[in-house]
């Protein structure tokens, strides 16, 4: 009698997590984070609760001494170089903070690795982008998110409505014949440059061809 044959195990697939901790100045100074090597510690022992999933550290990257205000950071724009290059299938971190402090700077991380097939890890907040409720999560935080970005460009509109009606200069470069007097926040004539100013428009009523006024003017 024949034994019976065990099936044969499917293998997971791998699946490539990047390590990525972070410790500013000031989580030093008051004691938050002890040291990169332990968020380091706690994302891998994270990943190897997962390793029959297939799950596997292959990528380390780290921003010591950063703050986490916004995303110019060597050690992160690495990271995103190789998500964008394909080579990384999920983000591993101590505490979503790690990668930035404000929903706003998440909000453009999040995108990146969503354009890409990547998911997203906090090994000490339960949160985990490759599950339904992860995914909830995510999707209230972006909500957040996106009405703070909304609300803050409508303020900014709205003050720059208000001192546009009250003649006030709102920024950029300074047009021609013009000069800005920081103490009125206002634009007043150029003495050295309203010769020239009215040169250009006699000359635009008289050729009426910019190409023109230009070379009359050089």
């Amino acid at each position: 009698m024949r034994k019976p044959t065990r099936p044969a195990t499917t293998q997971k697939k791998l699946v490539r997590c990047a390590v990525y901790p972070r410790v500013s100045t000031d989580d030093q100074a008051r004691g938050e984070y002890s040291s990169i090597e332990s968020q380091r510690d706690i994302c891998e022992h994270y990943i190897s609760v997962h390793k029959e999933d297939g799950w596997a550290a292959t990528h380390y990257f780290e921003d010591p001494g950063y703050s986490g205000k916004d995303l110019n950071r060597p050690g992160i724009q690495e990271l995103l170089a190789e998500v964008r290059a394909g080579n990384i299938d999920m983000v591993v971190v101590y505490k979503i903070d790690r990668i930035a402090r404000s929903l706003r700077e998440f909000y453009e991380f999040w995108r990146v690795l969503e354009d890409h097939g990547v998911n997203f890890v906090s090994a000490t907040q339960n949160f985990d982008t490759s599950t339904p409720m992860g995914m909830l999560m995510l999707n209230m935080l972006l909500s957040f998110a996106q009405f703070e970005r909304e609300m803050t460009a409508e303020r900014t509109f709205h003050k720059l409505a208000e001192r546009a009606k009250r003649g006030k200069w709102n920024g950029g470069w300074v047009p021609l014949g013009y000069a800005y007097e920081k103490a009125t926040q206002l634009l007043q004539p150029h003495p050295d440059e309203d010769e020239l100013l009215k040169s250009m428009y006699q000359l635009a009523v008289k050729l009426r061809n910019g190409t023109e006024v230009a070379k009359s003017l050089n």
